[in-house]
């Protein structure tokens, strides 16, 4: 059974039974039967199912968007904006899979030669719970424009949420198999990655599960798209636009209560402009509103999960212990729900919890830097490369992005995930690209066609 607690007020508000052996393999069946027509019906006719899927998604925002809400405690300001985000998502893929798969002319010995780009098959998405339907559609959309099937292994917190996009590719159209959300506990998820149908992975959460995906994947000899944690660094230098970069950088940790694997997590502050911009932070910080999501005037809701939210707790008090200073928030508040404050901590070292592991909520921690190579190196001693940006001219951030070890960089602005641009990490934050002409092309079977007679 697939249990949604309310994270506002920790109360049980939707059960759901899981698939068995019998329901999972009637899946796998459809998937695997309906990709050879889907395939067929080429770019334009795959095209218009996904048009129909965001003009579904914009036309019903006003009963989607709650799902978030009440299932993982997603401020409905947010909620709404991640529906419309998907919807563009499926469109711009609907626009744009044919340029991004037209084959490639490669000059050889042959009369002609060229790489043509296939589906593969069958795709798995296996996703987290933090953004259910802007998740979806990043795995489904260019997978599907390519001309896959896919399966979809949700979060078993947002049932209601992957039931309802279930429900958004029915109504928009899609042929019986092309999109199927599979219902089923996490641990019997490596049966399906086995399964001969199943063609590749694609994996958003943890680098503990990514680890165990990746393993079983490999196994099989089946390629896999990994998107894991991040300790993603925002550089602050001294000759940054302070008060936009404080603006930006505010955002950026809160959004979705901090719960986002790109979201600004260590805030690396050139000396000379240090407690001047912590200050800023601490400003910007105070004046947020947290509070019931179901308020357009909420900034930051509940953590999705308890334990979630005492494993954020763990990390301020051991990170305070060690000698950071707790400037905003840091203390766990009683009554109901999964609140957590918006918390600022000072001084904190890459060697302390909240400098070294994920923080996967609303902790913002700020650290000393003598001068732009220590900011750098400082950024990159991690384990984890997934994000980062600079604050500081135009010139001197695109030559440090170059030296940052992270999949994406953002120069005076927001670190985001842009159905337009790849996106991805290195080292312990994966590997493989979402989004973008790299993502589509994650998921194809680039073939080489050699046409003869050989040329002198």
């Amino acid at each position: 059974m697939l249990v949604a607690i309310d994270p506002r007020t920790g109360r049980s508000i939707r059960e759901v039974q899981t698939a068995d052996a019998d329901e999972v393999d009637a899946a796998l069946t459809a998937a695997a039967d309906a990709q050879p027509a889907w395939n067929d019906l080429g770019f334009e006719g795959r095209g218009r199912v996904l048009r129909a899927v965001a003009a579904y998604l914009r036309e019903n925002v006003d009963e989607l968007a709650p799902l978030m809400t009440d299932e993982m405690g997603k401020p409905m300001k947010e909620a709404l904006g991640e529906v419309e985000k998907a919807a563009w998502c499926a469109e711009h893929y609907a626009d744009n899979a044919e340029d991004y798969l037209a084959p490639q002319t490669l000059e050889s010995d042959a009369t002609h030669s060229y790489v043509q780009h296939l589906p593969l098959g069958t795709v798995l998405g296996i996703l987290p719970w933090n953004a259910p339907f802007w998740l979806a559609l990043r795995f489904a959309a260019p997978a599907l424009m390519a001309g896959n099937t896919c399966i979809m292994k949700p979060d078993p917190h947002v049932p209601g949420c992957a039931q309802a996009i279930d429900e958004v590719f029915a109504r928009a159209g899609a042929p019986v198999g092309v999109f199927l959300s599979l219902l089923i506990e996490t641990p019997d998820v490596a049966d399906v990655i086995r399964d001969p149908r199943i063609q590749a992975v694609s994996f958003t959460g943890s680098d503990k599960g990514g680890s165990a995906v990746a393993s079983i994947a490999a196994s099989e000899i089946k390629p896999a798209v990994l998107e894991l944690g991040g300790s993603d660094p925002s550089i602050v230098l001294a000759d940054a636009d302070l008060d936009a970069a404080a603006d930006t950088i505010t955002l950026s940790r809160i959004i979705n209560a901090g719960q986002s694997c790109i979201a600004a997590k260590r805030i690396i502050i050139e000396d000379a402009v240090y407690d001047e911009f912590v200050e800023k932070l601490r400003e910007r910080l105070a004046k947020l509103t947290v509070g019931d999501p179901r308020e357009m005037s909420t900034d930051v809701g509940p953590i999705a999960r308890d334990d979630l939210r005492q494993n954020l707790h763990r990390q301020v008090t051991e990170t305070v212990a060690a000698g950071a200073r707790c400037l905003l928030g840091g203390e766990l508040p009683e009554g109901d729900g999964f609140f957590y404050p918006v918390t600022l901590l000072a001084d904190v070292t890459n060697e302390m919890v909240a400098g070294c592991e994920e923080t996967f909520g609303p902790i913002m921690v700020t650290m000393k830097a003598s001068d732009s190579e220590h900011a750098l190196a400082l950024a990159n001693d991690t384990e984890y490369g997934l994000a980062a940006s600079v604050w500081t001219t135009r010139e001197r951030g695109e030559e440090l992005a170059a030296r940052i070890q992270a999949g994406q960089v953002s120069v005076n602005g927001i670190v985001k995930t842009d159905p337009r641009l790849p996106s991805g990490g290195i080292k312990r934050s994966g590997y493989g690209r979402e989004l973008g002409p790299h993502g589509i092309h994650e998921f194809v079977n680039a073939q080489q066609v050699w046409v003869g007679p050989k040329q002198g």
